[in-house]
């Protein structure tokens, strides 16, 4: 009798392992990573949304100083938006540059895996890299317009949904595309059931985040969240089925993809 996929997860590593994994491999914080296994991986993808949140509150700090000095909306979204790209060497970009490349290819699998692994960037890499760019500044100017709180919020909104949106890809029953690479070693690592709290927990602490703000800030939100989670689940399926499973280049396209629809949901309201 084979065993089942809950009883083929890896132990769980402690809790600070896997915090350190998180950290370590989803910013470049100076965070020294103590292990490097799926049991570490196990943890540290459940802990995803921990870096988001650290990530989102140095980007709505970046913004709400240059608000503070005068700067207008648009000076503090360009600064939001910088702070993530830098505090991950802009591999989630280049990961979404990449999943274009690959998705727009029209080549098999094999094929498209191969044109993500070039270093150069083709044309349906530049194409959304510009349009989620632009999406993202917009989307934060309309916020901050609202206000430096409204503004800080969904910096940290975007940031943590992008994280999530790893948690969930890295549920059990989600394939590795490669045997080798980030999405090897974080693939199927998470249970489902522990993904799920993840999500739900992460969904009403954002409501509660924007209580100050009202009830109708709390539930746009949620919804922002929620629906960061849904385009997310949408893309991760046609990457499982386009490539087979999912790689580190997917990881990074889930995240920026979520950090956007979050953010276009939030400047909307």
């Amino acid at each position: 009798m084979t065993d089942s996929i809950e009883e083929q997860l890896p132990e769980r590593a402690p809790f600070l392992d896997g915090v350190r994994f998180a950290f370590g491999t989803l910013t470049v914080l100076p965070v020294r990573v103590t292990r490097w296994d799926r049991a570490a991986a196990r943890t540290g993808m459940a802990c995803a949304p921990l870096a988001g949140l650290v990530v989102g509150l140095l980007a709505a700090a970046a913004g709400s100083v240059l608000l503070l000095l005068g700067g207008g909306p648009l000076l503090a979204a360009a600064a939001t938006v910088a702070v993530p790209a830098a505090l991950t060497r802009g591999l989630h970009l280049d990961g979404l540059a990449d999943t274009a490349d690959g998705l727009g290819s029209a080549k098999p699998p094999a094929e498209a895996l191969r044109i993500m692994k070039q270093s150069d960037i083709g044309p349906f890499g530049v194409l959304v890299l510009v349009l989620v760019m632009l999406l993202q500044a917009g989307a934060l100017s309309e916020a901050y317009a609202g206000g430096p709180l409204r503004g800080a919020l969904a910096a940290v909104v975007a940031a943590v949904a992008a994280r999530l949106a790893m948690t969930l890809a890295s549920r059990t029953g989600i394939p590795s595309a490669r045997p080798e690479g980030l999405g090897a070693a974080v693939a199927g690592v998470v249970p489902r059931g522990a993904a799920v709290a993840v999500a739900a927990l992460t969904v009403l602490a954002a409501a509660a985040a924007a209580l100050p703000l009202g009830l109708p800030a709390a539930g746009r939100q949620a919804a922002a969240v929620l629906a960061a989670l849904a385009v997310a689940q949408l893309l991760l399926r046609r990457c499982v089925r386009r490539f087979g499973g999912v790689t580190g280049d997917v990881f990074g396209a889930l995240a920026e993809t979520s950090a956007t629809t979050a953010l276009i949901v939030l400047a909307l309201g």
